[in-house]
């Protein structure tokens, strides 16, 4: 994002580390400049964005939940970006908003993210659909095709194309819109499962993502594991296990259970620290199961 020819970008160190470097090589394209806030205890430093913020930056990046199942404080953060006109951006689980509050209403500019856990299939990695909604001042720079619900001269409901811009027919060069790859069924696939959630199933499944989690982490500091960082979180949480997490995995996987993810791979600092997710989908015998099964691979790891 660059605004009123300022380029340059700050991204929280908490975002998915694969956003983080797609957001770098688009950066690189626009001759922007990208710079990561460090994690503090698992959310980003507020102190660090304090200082780093300056009038000099178009925008700033954060996750809710971040990467580690962590929620930021948005209140924090907000007037920290608008009090020198950058733009918060929050990239956003939409199931986890069907109990925590939206970034919309901390006063987020742009909110974007994956609709995988409505109704789409992991597919060995894709492919995924992507939403986005903007405040009402920047609608108008809004790429693709929006489609409103209006009535025509009889009255009956019907939909239409709107804000569509005349540039992504007649002006490509300037279009924000022709790169667009056509996910229409992934985004119906996503709507159906919405409505067919509804109002009170979509809440109830964000509900159990939490409590199941809650569930797993008390499992696993029971049984000795050390679980990072007390604040609120929503469907995951690292693991402490003092040894090599791809070691681990291999153990795991003999017992046809397949781990967690490896923390050291983006993040040095937590060498041997492993990342959970529990969803919904989960079982109590399932994570029992699981914790069991990871205290048996530690001792089988050398």
């Amino acid at each position: 994002m660059v605004t009123r020819n300022v380029k340059k970008i700050l991204i929280s160190e908490t975002v998915h580390p694969e956003a983080i470097n797609v957001v770098k090589t688009y950066a690189k394209g626009h001759h922007a400049t990208v710079e990561l806030i460090p994690e503090k205890d698992g959310k980003t430093d507020i102190e660090a964005l304090n200082q780093a913020m300056t009038d000099e930056v178009a925008g700033v990046v954060v996750q809710y939940p971040n990467f580690f199942g962590q929620v930021e404080d948005l209140a924090s953060i907000e007037p920290i970006v608008h009090d020198k006109k950058g733009l918060f951006i929050v990239s956003s689980n939409p199931l986890s908003l069907g109990l925590l509050t939206p970034p919309g209403e901390f006063g987020a500019d742009v909110v974007a993210g994956d609709t995988q856990v409505f109704g789409i299939s992991e597919s060995f990695g894709g492919p995924h659909c992507g939403y986005f909604a903007v405040t009402n001042k920047l609608m108008r720079k809004v790429p693709g095709r929006l489609v409103g619900e209006t009535v025509d001269e009889n009255g009956k409901r019907g939909y239409v194309l709107t804000l569509q811009a005349r540039e992504q027919h007649i002006r490509r060069d300037k279009a924000t819109s022709n790169i667009c790859s056509n996910q229409a069924l992934n985004a119906l696939a996503s709507s159906v499962a919405m409505v067919a959630l509804g109002q009170e199933g979509l809440p109830e499944m964000a509900k159990q993502n939490i409590d199941k989690a809650h569930y797993a982490k008390k499992c696993f500091a029971d049984a000795g594991f050390d679980v990072l960082f007390s604040d609120a979180f929503f469907n995951e949480f690292v693991v402490k296990l003092g040894k090599p997490v791809a070691e681990v995995n291999e153990e795991l996987l003999k017992q046809d259970i397949i781990g967690g993810y490896d923390l050291a791979q983006y993040y040095p600092k937590y060498e041997n620290h492993m990342l959970v997710a529990v969803t919904e989908l989960r079982t109590k015998e399932e994570i029992d199961t699981f914790v069991k099964a990871l205290v048996d691979s530690l001792e089988g790891v050398k």
